[in-house]
């Protein structure tokens, strides 16, 4: 399915606000509600909507730091480690990248300590770099450009 100038501007409105009724967006496309949820429906079924989240601020509910760590994996390490970092609660973001380094992550931490007892859990898989996140320059983009 090739995402025509309609199901564009459907895309538009819920990656605006995923909480807009169907006859809202109708309204603002210029299509009836049922047309809506019938592309809508569409659209989730073949993967080009994937889903809907909440958006949480880890710093409202009691994580005072946020860290960007990137682990150059010991030899042999990486696969197991690549298994492992999906039961980490800290890791909010994990990436596989090109370079010297074979993962960045960013993660949310409670305190110092938490970040030393974070760290010290990735030694035995690499050596490991972090960075403290002091600000936000560019609020994370959830509107993916369609064309």
């Amino acid at each position: 399915m090739i995402v025509d100038s309609i199901n564009d501007k459907i895309l538009r409105c819920l990656q605006q606000n995923a909480r807009l009724s169907n006859a809202e967006i109708g309204r603002q496309v210029g299509i009836s509600s049922p047309a809506v949820s019938e592309r809508i429906k569409k659209m989730e079924d073949l993967g080009i909507i994937e889903g809907y989240k909440t958006i949480v601020s880890p710093f409202e509910i009691g994580y005072q730091l946020k860290a960007i760590i990137t682990l150059r994996a010991f030899m042999g390490k990486l696969k197991p480690f690549l298994e492992k970092v999906k039961t980490y609660d800290e890791v909010i973001n994990c990436y596989r990248i090109t370079g010297d380094e074979n993962i960045v992550m960013e993660v949310v931490l409670k305190n110092q300590k938490h970040l030393e007892s974070f760290i010290d859990q990735l030694i035995s898989y690499g050596e490991s770099k972090t960075q403290i996140v002091l600000s936000r320059v560019v609020k994370q983009k959830e509107v993916i450009p369609i064309k």
